[in-house]
């Protein structure tokens, strides 16, 4: 697994279709910033616009998260696309890897 952290950002933006997942899904904005810290980027998407995204798992809380992040490197932002509790259907069992 690539052990790569996310960038340091001086903000952070909450997208609304993110917050709308976060709030169905139980997750709180202060889970996203612990992930941001103690996380590693599983799979990167240079080509994505406006701005590169990366895919973040962390453990937070006894509970495996991915979030979806995209950095504006010019203002060192980082905007939560969307966060979600990835499942085994979907994912190998450390949830880094897709399995299908």
């Amino acid at each position: 697994m690539n052990e790569k952290k996310y960038p340091a950002y001086r903000h952070l933006t909450f997208r609304i279709h993110a917050l709308r997942q976060m709030f169905q899904r139980k997750i709180s904005d202060s889970d996203i910033r612990e992930l941001l810290g103690l996380g590693v980027i599983i799979e990167e998407y240079p080509d994505d616009v406006p701005y590169p995204s990366f895919l973040i798992f962390g453990i937070v809380n006894g509970r495996p998260l991915h979030v979806v992040m995209a950095y504006n490197n010019v203002d060192r932002e980082a905007i939560v696309i969307t966060a979600y509790e990835p499942d085994l259907d979907s994912w190998s069992e450390n949830f880094t890897r897709r399995v299908s």
